[in-house]
């Protein structure tokens, strides 16, 4: 079961293992809003005080709507900031102040533009300060610390190498601000924002763990899955430099506060058994949970479901389903028969066949399918749709549905400057051979080449090169389209405003995104919907998508056609659903693997190297689509279901209470146990 809202953010969770408190919460944007809250109240406590309040800050996505809701609370409510002094984490060194990349850039453009505070009390690391006066600097940086009275509230993100601030595996415990080299995993993961990892700074300047914990108060907000191993390190094991959000477990006055999917590693919420009673976490043995008990059991014995005991439920915490749900052998049959039933050849439905239902498979109860079915697949960037569900798309064409695929953004900024020279060259010379043209697509060509000649790393294209790049990207994808078997004619591009920036960092989703996709939607009023569900992409695009997606199905619920539509989530680019989540499985045979290979080679801006192709796996698309679609079909195999190739995953979609306004879309699946 999924806590509602309210209760999310106004009731603490059980503790479980780990070692600081956690407070998680049902989306991102209600943990930014209690953070920027409690700074709030701070603020304004001291100011009735006649006393200044003073705030460590972050930079980065997690803190970014954090600052927003402080700028709307300035704005709206009328909070000053008059008495606030604030210090920053870190900056790159060297790092210009002007530069995209640079942190007081980006703390004037999503804070200190929009408040009334004093720039006298606005503290950054200097990036441009010189070798030799860095380490007075840093001194410098401390002392004035101590002189406003101490950081009242610390606000901390955390990196894929557990790092707060800058401070990378081996920071002691007592360092304070300093110069230091960054870790290679660091520079990887940042390698997006400055167009290539060659372009990072290898040093920042960074406050110490020491510093850190002097704070008088500590929160680390963190969001999706890709933290969730690392925030299982920090809270759950021992406290080490090898880690260095660990040493928060030494602070009195510390908080993580996490979204559902951020903490999905923990053990209270990813094995609660384990913990003690399920209750203790507002959970109950229904067909869910004891599904993924179950299927978390069997993995951990690497036994088929049909196999396990009486004794391994007791020895393994699951005393208390065995006695809610009978003996391990009807427990087994009934799990086992589930995931039977996710299993299905034809994901549109089938002519004359009784429809699939999610939990019950075929159920001829519920008598014949519509057939064939109108179905949008919704790709967030221009290849995810073959990467994640090449294999079922390929099969919903072949079998004689009506597939439509919407490509949400132009993609333009995931293309090398040497690809697209190599296009405008094509260009020119083919407008010569023909003799039309010439001078405008000269003008064109000339313009771009001459813009990549001069630019310098982390530039932002000129918009003849993002036209260009975007053009290059849109034909790839209309390729892999029609080699899927998708009707030239039921290609859409929506180029949604909030991607359009030139830069790796997006606007807002805003009106015109949801607009666009509302206005599609209602066009071709689907009975069947697939969309990416990957909450992990680093770049926030596939959240955004997503977002804008339920959000344009809230606005249509109240439609007749809208009420028999199926939202199916896929994943892929980024990671797979787990086998107790999956609620249709689609299998695929070794021709239709190679197919879906292929149509990922439509792809050639992506294919051996892709700009942004995410620090955490190194192989390429199709490889992590091969491999991930394989790993799950090994996964049913081991469980004891039938063996096959590949199998495809997906969620059942199922909408909130909510408004439907700007809002996070919310899955059974996106924290069961919170």
């Amino acid at each position: 079961m999924t806590m509602s809202n309210e209760d999310a953010g106004t009731h603490a969770q059980p503790a479980g293992l780990e070692r600081v408190p956690v407070r998680i919460v049902a989306s991102s944007a209600q943990a930014s809003a209690s953070v920027a809250r409690e700074i709030a109240d701070l603020i304004q406590e001291r100011q009735r005080a006649g006393k200044q309040a003073v705030l460590g800050l972050a930079t980065g996505s997690t803190p970014q709507s954090v600052y927003q809701e402080l700028v709307r609370l300035h704005e709206d409510e009328g909070l000053s900031f008059a008495n606030v002094v604030s210090f920053n984490l870190d900056e790159y060194w060297p790092m210009n102040p002007d530069e995209l990349q640079s942190y007081r850039r980006f703390m004037a453009e999503h804070l200190f533009d929009h408040i009334d505070i004093n720039p006298v009390n606005v503290h950054i690391p200097d990036g441009q300060c010189s070798r030799g006066d860095v380490s007075r600097f840093c001194q410098d940086y401390e002392r004035q610390i101590v002189d406003a009275g101490g950081i009242d509230i610390q606000i901390l993100g955390i990196g894929r190498t557990g790092h707060i601030g800058f401070n990378e595996p081996g920071s002691p415990r007592d360092s304070r601000t300093r110069l230091i080299t960054l870790d290679r995993v660091t520079r990887a993961d940042a390698a997006s924002d400055f167009f290539g990892e060659p372009n990072v700074p290898r040093k920042a300047i960074t406050m110490g763990v020491g510093t850190i914990l002097s704070a008088k108060r500590v929160i680390l907000i963190a969001f999706g899955e890709h933290k969730a191993p690392v925030l299982r390190r920090a809270l759950e094991g021992e406290v080490s430099s090898s880690v260095s959000a660990s040493f928060l477990q030494e602070h009195a006055n510390a908080e993580f506060i996490l979204d559902q999917a951020a903490a999905a590693e923990l053990t209270k919420v990813k094995s609660p058994w384990v913990v003690g009673s399920i209750r203790e976490f507002g959970l109950e043995w229904d067909a869910f949970n004891t599904k993924r008990a179950v299927i978390w059991l069997a993995q951990k014995l690497k036994k088929p479901i049909l196999k396990l005991t009486d004794e391994d439920y007791n020895e393994h915490g699951l005393q208390e389903l065995l006695s809610e749900r009978g003996q391990a052998y009807d427990i087994n049959i009934q799990v086992f028969k589930a995931l039977q039933k996710t299993i299905t050849g034809w994901p549109g439905g089938k002519d004359g066949r009784p429809r699939f239902v999610p939990g019950m498979g075929v159920d001829g109860t519920n008598g014949p399918d519509e057939y064939p079915k109108r179905i949008i697949v919704f790709s967030p960037h221009p290849d995810d749709d073959v990467i994640s569900m090449g294999g079922t798309m390929i099969r919903l064409c072949d079998q004689k549905h009506e597939v439509h695929v919407a490509y949400q953004t132009s993609g333009n900024i995931a293309v090398f400057d040497e690809e697209a020279e190599r296009h405008l060259d094509f260009v020119r010379e083919f407008c010569d051979a023909m003799e039309f043209g010439a001078e405008r697509s000269a003008q064109i060509s000339r313009s771009a080449a001459e813009y990549i000649r001069s630019k310098q790393p982390g530039d932002v294209d000129s918009p003849e090169l993002q036209l260009v790049k975007g053009l290059i990207r849109r034909s790839e994808a209309r390729a892999g389209a029609k080699y899927s078997g998708v009707h030239e004619d039921r290609i859409h591009f929506l180029d949604l405003p909030f991607y359009e920036t030139g830069r790796v960092k997006k606007n807002p989703m805003g009106e015109a995104d949801v607009q666009i996709t509302v206005d599609l939607l209602d066009r071709l009023r689907p009975h069947m919907v697939y969309v990416a569900g990957d909450l992990t992409d680093p770049h926030g695009t596939h959240r955004v998508c997503l977002a804008s997606v339920t959000t344009a199905i809230h606005r249509l619920m109240h439609e007749p056609w809208m009420k028999a539509c199926e939202v199916w989530m896929y994943r892929g680019a980024w990671q797979e659903w787990e086998a107790h989540e999956i609620e249709m499985a689609v299998p695929l045979s070794p021709a239709e693997v190679d197919r879906k290979r292929i149509a990922i080679f439509k792809h050639e801006s992506q294919k051996d190297r892709a700009p942004f192709p995410g620090a955490a796996d190194a192989r390429e698309f199709w490889q992590r689509a091969e491999d991930r679609n394989r790993e799950t079909a090994e996964v049913y195999d081991r469980l004891g279901l039938p063996e096959y190739q590949a199998i495809e995953g997906f969620v059942l979609w199922r909408p909130s209470e909510a408004d439907g306004s700007l809002m996070e879309p919310e899955s059974k699946h996106a924290g069961a146990t919170s």
